[in-house]
């Protein structure tokens, strides 16, 4: 029984030592993001939300991984690519979410996707291109 009463103590001691799990806060922070963190935060973006939702509703995830080639490239290297992408652009890579292609990322082609509107397609892109580094 005392050996089991002990091990509760140095238990309870190492944890309130470490801390018991709560996050220590550094000086001259308080609960609010900084201004920097609201900035880089663009899941608060309307598009991003959006061709979010439209990237799952297509199982785009099937062929492309945010930080990872799959079959398809990574949306990262996709955002990075086209970064500063103006209307035009957009247009472009809608049209090519549609009508599929190959050669740009390597010899495997995007399947056509007849079934997605051109809004939605933009929409995709859109959300895309928010996840450049």
């Amino acid at each position: 029984m005392k050996k089991v009463i002990l091990s509760a103590v140095i238990v309870a001691a190492i944890a309130a030592a470490c801390g018991g799990g709560e996050q220590k806060k550094s000086e001259g922070t308080g609960t609010e993001p900084s201004s920097t963190e609201k900035k880089d935060d663009v899941s608060a973006n309307p598009d991003y939300q959006a061709g979010l939702a439209m990237v799952g509703q297509y199982q785009c995830i099937t062929c492309h991984k945010i930080d990872e080639k799959l079959t398809g490239p990574a949306y990262r290297d996709v955002a990075n690519k086209y970064a500063g992408a103006d209307d035009a652009t957009i247009t472009k890579l809608a049209q090519k979410v549609i009508s599929g292609g190959s050669g740009v990322w390597g010899e495997v082609p995007m399947t056509p996707h007849p079934n997605v509107s051109e809004a939605d397609a933009k929409t995709m892109v859109k959300y895309i291109l928010l996840l450049k580094k």
